[in-house]
């Protein structure tokens, strides 16, 4: 397909007539017009995010005719005629390649979408421009007056009428021979002739009118024409700027084949062993009079267990978190615990010290004999519609860091979307905003496809987003009744917070979380009010899972 750079060229190297007329550039047969987009990039633009502009054919076609100026004396005569001029580090590189010194540049977009060009067959065009020189106007009244006459003309008077009175037998007018010699000649000329038309006499009077009636609607057919242009074909339909079919689709098929195989989509990093506390240096703490609590719990949290309350889950794999470590046949011996105080039977809850929650100890927590130890990981379904301001993209970016980025951000910046993730909610031993010396992490598995659940992981199910359409609870259970799903599972919703709020979620008992779509330093503020609401229902409807 010819492009309007290779066309100036091409032109320029043989020294070939270039004519510019109704605002149209026309380079033999094909022409585009002035300001159409070649696909030479200008300097500095499709770099660091930048949008990407290219010069246009009339800019390059203005420097071709002054390129015996000076950068300065053409960068003014241009803006002079409000025509784009060219950037001075292309100036050198560009006339190179518009003069045939090189056979290519960099600077050309080869991706960049073209516009057809217009067929123009100049000879044409050139006896369509002499015959209308030539040729009178005609006026709207000229041709209501041709029309006129022909009217008067078919409502005339015939100059003989014939009546009954006048009609003699032809027999007393002539002889029978007469009137045979008579028909053979009529059809002797009926068959040499060509049946002509009733009103040939009156066209034969007006017929040059109606010609330059006939030729006036010619040139204004041509005229539009002239004007139409091809904007979409079968080629340029398929052409994508800036999108790599390896990189694009592959990876889409990619993770449509690992999600289907039941693994998932890319690799995650191997768990990082710490060492033991003992081993690690004994740090000196300062004094804080606001920080007193610190020094008088430290010992009645694990309530002389050895239990590491600094330890952390990050960067280890969801089914270590959820199945537990192996417990080798040495650890599953009976141990007696050093204190005699019993543990409590409800998930590991303290009665001394009432909403406080403790980690139970290695005898208690190893899983039953023959059998897997329970997950205690809760789950956080998320919707998979293309048009939820949360999804596998930026929910750890929304939930774990407390800053929400949009999804074609993140896409930009090249995520993977993944089929599950596993959150690291960071808080304080009490529930509270953590510090740097009371940080604890708490697992939570967030899922986009509840079809895969389990009975057994439905229980674990403690939050939803809602996206507003009721059939997003389609198979689920309790018969997908969104009233009795919210009954049981805490609802919320995401929106900005100048979007209008949607029939359903405002007719269902579902947290709305408002979230601003410029203050990104609000997004504290609602998202740990998300984690409150949370930790109430879960204190109060699964207090047997980790939270």
């Amino acid at each position: 397909m010819a492009d309007p750079l290779s066309l100036l060229r091409q032109y320029n190297v043989n020294k070939k007539e270039i004519i510019e007329r109704d605002n149209q550039i026309i380079f033999g047969e094909f022409s585009w017009p002035k300001n159409v987009k070649t696909n030479y990039l200008m300097w500095g633009s499709g770099k660091e995010g930048n949008d990407k502009e290219y010069y246009t054919l009339e800019c390059l076609l203005f420097i071709l005719k002054n390129i015996q100026l000076t950068h300065p004396v053409y960068v003014r005569q241009a803006a002079a005629a409000n025509i784009p001029a060219v950037r001075r580090p292309d100036r050198k590189e560009l006339l190179a390649y518009l003069n045939g010194e090189t056979a290519t540049c960099a600077s050309i977009d080869k991706s960049a979408p073209l516009e057809i060009p217009t067929q123009v067959k100049r000879t044409h065009d050139h006896d369509g421009g002499e015959s209308a020189a030539k040729k009178p106007r005609i006026e709207e009244t000229h041709v209501q007056k041709v029309r006129e006459q022909l009217a008067a003309r078919l409502d005339a008077p015939k100059e003989a009428s014939v009546t009954v009175d006048n009609i003699k037998s032809l027999s007393e007018a002539m002889s029978v021979e007469k009137i045979a010699a008579i028909k053979a000649k009529r059809l002797a000329k009926k068959r040499t002739t060509i049946k002509s038309n009733d009103y040939s006499d009156t066209l034969g009077v007006v017929g040059s009118d109606f010609r330059a009636i006939l030729d006036y609607d010619v040139d204004l057919t041509k005229d539009i024409i002239s004007r139409e242009r091809q904007w979409r074909t079968r080629t340029t339909v398929l052409q994508s700027n800036g999108k790599m079919f390896a990189k694009s689709i592959l990876a889409l098929l990619g993770s449509i084949r690992a999600r289907e195989e039941g693994r998932p989509g890319a690799p995650r990093p191997q768990p990082v062993v710490m060492p033991p506390p003992a081993a690690l240096p004994a740090q000196q703490t300062q004094y804080n009079r606001y920080d007193q609590e610190r020094f008088i719990r430290q010992k009645e949290e694990t309530e002389g267990f050895k239990i590491d309350t600094m330890g952390t889950y990050h960067g280890m794999t969801l089914k270590s978190v959820t199945e537990g470590p192996s417990v080798s046949a040495a650890a599953r011996a009976p141990q007696t615990p050093t204190h005699p105080r019993q543990m409590p039977q409800n998930g590991g809850m303290s009665a001394g010290t009432p909403g406080r929650r403790e980690l139970l100890p290695a005898a208690a927590a190893r899983p039953p004999p023959g059998g897997k130890r329970p997950s205690r990981t809760p789950i956080i379904i998320i919707p998979a519609a293309a048009t939820s301001l949360m999804s596998m993209y930026n929910v750890k970016d929304t939930l774990q860091d407390l800053k929400f980025v949009t999804v074609e951000q993140k896409k930009a910046e090249g995520a993977v979307r993944e089929n599950e993730v596993l959150l690291q909610r960071r808080k304080g031993p009490t529930g509270d905003i953590p510090n740097n010396a009371t940080t604890m992490t708490v697992p939570y598995r967030v899922v986009d496809n509840p079809g895969r659940l389990s009975a057994a992981e439905w229980d674990r199910v403690v939050a939803v987003f809602v996206q507003g359409p009721a059939w997003q609870f389609k198979g689920w259970p309790w018969d997908g009744n969104p009233v009795q799903i919210f009954a049981n599972i805490c609802a919320f919703h995401l929106k900005y917070d100048e979007m209008k709020l949607d029939a359903n979620v405002a007719r269902w008992a579902v947290t709305v979380l408002n979230l601003s779509r410029t203050k990104r330093h609000l997004d504290r503020a609602v998202l740990l009010g998300f984690w409150e609401t949370l930790d109430k229902h879960m204190m109060k409807n699964k207090p047997h899972l980790r939270f």
